[in-house]
């Protein structure tokens, strides 16, 4: 049996039959099989559960659910085995059926998120489990295992590691690469559809027909690689990256609202009930945040997040690790309760600066966290000798060597400070670099 023959979901690509639409004019092929996941309780919940968060506050378009992209998620895994089932490495280390527990679990991935998890995890508040932790559970048990037992005579504990990115065997890693690397269906999927709904180009500026002509398995057999004519597309998708997390993901007031999410959680973190607190879809979680903030501290940043009235603080300083390279390494990846100290104590600083009363949970240091964003690191296939010779993307790209590693997470990701907006006008009025020597002394 071959792959397109064991997964006909393949063959459905492009025609429309049996298929669903979603943004961006695409038919989503739903066999029998497929419909059953798709309907289940843990799947129907991710259409309860934003892609994008608190983007929304920002990007009012942003608000599609992980439920539309774990959809187009899908529909690239079979695009990518649509391609990858010519490539003789692919074909002699991926059997059937483990391509259908690839299939499943590109439609699966997400299944564990809960309500504005990312941000809450940043800030690793003990006895709140990751979201990944909790996809084995969900696919080897209950409804979700039946339908892989039943429907596509798979093991769920197979499709669960390749989530989970767990597989230790080479089929196991090369699959999980597919899933979770430099070139993957997961990101070429988000940056496009975030992109679309957000209102902006930036996500779309790659060539995703060149790159999925491209792939190939690299040369340790366990990772995908791309020939070298897509490897104009690859750097374009690293150009998207970089841009989309600038200007939508870690845009100055989206980190803000990030910022007081954190802040307020951290606040209420004697009243979460863990196994309740992860099972959250968008409604249950701000209707929890309200209640549980009424009468705290985080009262008023809950309310500026969710009540009537969008009230956030405001952008007072930026630093990046090109200028401020001793305040962003001391910062970035550090624990959030010392965070929540220094923060503290420069409200106290801010205070006796501008002479207005500042409570001591209105002033948040936002910093990269502890994860850092998947490395570009991609063997591209050159030819042009007499073999093929293998060199690593970022070797061969000026353009990835700029933008792909460390100065992704040291420049895009920079360090703020937020404030009320009286305490940012009256400190306007300031020298600029008078402030700044005192927000860097008082962070140092």
């Amino acid at each position: 049996m071959t792959i397109l023959s064991a997964i006909p979901e393949i063959a459905m690509l492009g025609t429309g039959e049996h298929a669903v639409r979603i943004p961006p004019d695409l038919s989503v092929p739903l066999t029998p099989r497929v419909r059953a996941i798709v309907d289940s309780p843990p799947m129907r919940r991710l259409a309860r559960i934003s892609q994008l968060g608190l983007v929304a506050m920002v990007y009012p378009g942003a608000t599609h659910s992980r439920f539309e992209h774990s959809l187009g998620v899908y529909r690239l895994a079979l695009a990518f085995l649509s391609r990858l089932r010519h490539d003789p490495t692919f074909t002699a280390r991926i059997d059937p059926t483990d391509a259908g527990a690839f299939v499943v679990a590109s439609l699966l991935h997400d299944v564990g998120h809960w309500a504005f998890c990312h941000p809450i995890e940043d800030i690793r508040l003990e006895g709140i489990p990751h979201h990944e932790s909790l996809v084995g559970p969900i696919v080897t048990q209950g409804e979700i295992a039946r339908i892989l037992e039943r429907d596509w005579h798979l093991d769920p504990r197979r499709v669960a590691s390749l989530i989970a990115g767990a597989a230790d065997d080479p089929a196991g890693r090369l699959l999980a690469s597919l899933l979770s690397g430099p070139v993957d269906v997961d990101k070429m999927d988000y940056l496009v559809r975030d992109s679309i709904h957000a209102g902006v180009p930036y996500g779309r500026h790659f060539d995703e027909e060149r790159l999925l002509a491209s792939l190939c398995v690299d040369p340790s057999g366990a990772a995908l690689g791309i020939t070298d004519k897509g490897r104009s597309a690859a750097e374009m998708l690293v150009m998207a990256r970089t841009v989309m997390f600038s200007e939508v993901y870690w845009h100055h007031t989206v980190r803000a609202a990030t910022a007081m999410l954190q802040r307020a959680v951290w606040l209420l973190r004697d009243r979460i009930e863990p196994s309740r607190f992860v099972r959250f879809d968008d409604r249950e979680f701000v209707e929890w945040i309200t209640a549980a903030a009424r009468g705290t501290p985080a009262a008023d940043l809950a309310d500026g997040l969710f009540g009537e009235r969008r009230r956030l603080l405001k952008r007072l300083a930026s630093f990046d690790r090109l200028e401020h390279a001793q305040v962003h390494r001391r910062h970035s990846g550090r624990p959030y309760p010392e965070m929540v100290e220094t923060s503290r104590r420069l409200a106290e600083r801010l205070a006796a600066r501008t002479g207005i009363a500042i409570p001591p949970d209105a002033v948040l240091i936002d910093a990269p966290p502890v994860a850092r964003e998947v490395e570009f690191r991609l063997q591209v296939e050159r030819h042009g000798g007499p073999r093929p010779s293998w060199n690593r993307l970022e070797d061969v790209s000026p353009l990835v060597r700029a933008l792909a590693h460390e100065q992704f997470d040291n420049v895009v990701k920079r360090v703020r400070i937020f404030c009320p907006a009286d305490v940012a006008a009256s400190l306007a009025r300031e020298p600029a670099s008078e402030l700044e020597a005192f927000l860097v002394e008082a962070l140092a």
